[in-house]
């Protein structure tokens, strides 16, 4: 587990490995390469998907688990150091900071063209009407979402199987991204990575709903509305599990997502999660801290758990 720590703290302090192509971009690149193989093939779409689906997944684990296992016949400093730095790649607590606040500072100067620019490099929908409310919005609603896709769960798969299992998790995360969408392209293709990504996202997106509530506790938000809101409106979201981080972190900051947004010139609308409308710009700190203080308590009680099965 010390390897996985010193992970987490190289990931806090630096982010990703500087000058170096990020595991997840030779991910995408991977699944590009074999949709263009598959896509067009005689074999039925969600077949193919599927074909895809096991491809990516099983090279995203394989990959990593043998270069643990040649290290590891030569060197116990040199397996150590290589998982570490794994699992610095596979986790987003820095990068869940540092982008979301590319926008904070925009607003704070005022500049509402570069915020809806930099909100753009996190989030699909179209920023280029957004007022500043929903600007706010958009931020905290990324920063919840990805607690569970871009920490809780990452964590959840090293601390069951190692780096492998995280990239392993992170490469079906992937897949949903780039081809898990619901239009005419997609939905078939993409049926089965949408819906593995779901199922592994599950029980940590469910755990995470509870370490957000402890979070807002120990930071003194309103861990009460946090709660209130989990109970409401967790189920509200399209996805099965993004309400379950979502919720909470509206619930605590007093705000609310959802509404009518645009998503490749079509407008959509979103139900409500949370109640209260209160965008102060602050509510971006407010969810970073939350992040951070979720991302620590979920790693002590993952390590908790594991020595107590040891």
């Amino acid at each position: 587990m010390t390897s996985i720590y010193l992970g987490v703290i190289m990931n806090l302090l630096i982010g990703q490995i500087p000058f170096v192509t990020h595991p997840i971009v030779h991910i995408g690149n991977m699944i590009s390469f074999f949709e263009s193989k598959l896509y067009d093939s005689n074999v039925d779409k969600k077949s193919s998907g599927l074909i895809l689906l096991i491809l990516v997944s099983v090279i995203s684990f394989i990959v990593p688990y043998m270069i643990l296992y040649v290290f590891a016949s030569a060197s116990y400093y040199l397996v150590f150091f290589a998982n570490a730095l794994f699992v610095l790649e596979i986790l987003a607590i820095k990068g869940l900071k540092d982008e979301p606040l590319k926008v904070y500072r925009a607003l704070k100067d005022n500049d509402i063209e570069k915020a809806r620019f930099e909100l753009s490099m996190l989030v699909t929908r179209d920023t280029s009407n957004l007022d500043k409310d929903q600007i706010i919005m958009s931020v905290i609603e990324t920063i919840a979402e990805n607690i569970v896709d871009g920490i809780t769960s990452p964590l959840f798969y090293i601390f069951l199987g190692g780096a492998p299992l995280g990239f392993f998790y992170k490469s079906v995360n992937t897949l949903d991204s780039m081809v898990g969408y619901k239009n005419d392209r997609y939905s078939d293709f993409g049926y089965y990575s949408a819906k593995f990504d779901d199922i592994l996202n599950y029980i940590p997106a469910r755990i995470t709903s509870g370490f957000i509530i402890i979070a807002a506790f120990l930071l003194k938000y309103d861990y009460k509305e946090a709660i209130k809101t989990l109970k409401r409106d967790k189920r509200k979201s399209e996805s099965p599990n993004s309400g379950y981080s979502e919720a909470p972190v509206a619930g605590a900051l007093n705000v609310c997502f959802g509404g009518k947004l645009k998503y490749f010139d079509k407008e959509v609308e979103k139900p409500m999660i949370g109640s209260k409308k209160e965008f102060d710009l602050e509510k971006i700190i407010g969810a970073i801290d939350i992040m951070y203080m979720t991302s620590f308590i979920a790693l002590g009680f993952y390590s908790f758990v594991v020595y107590i099965l040891r």
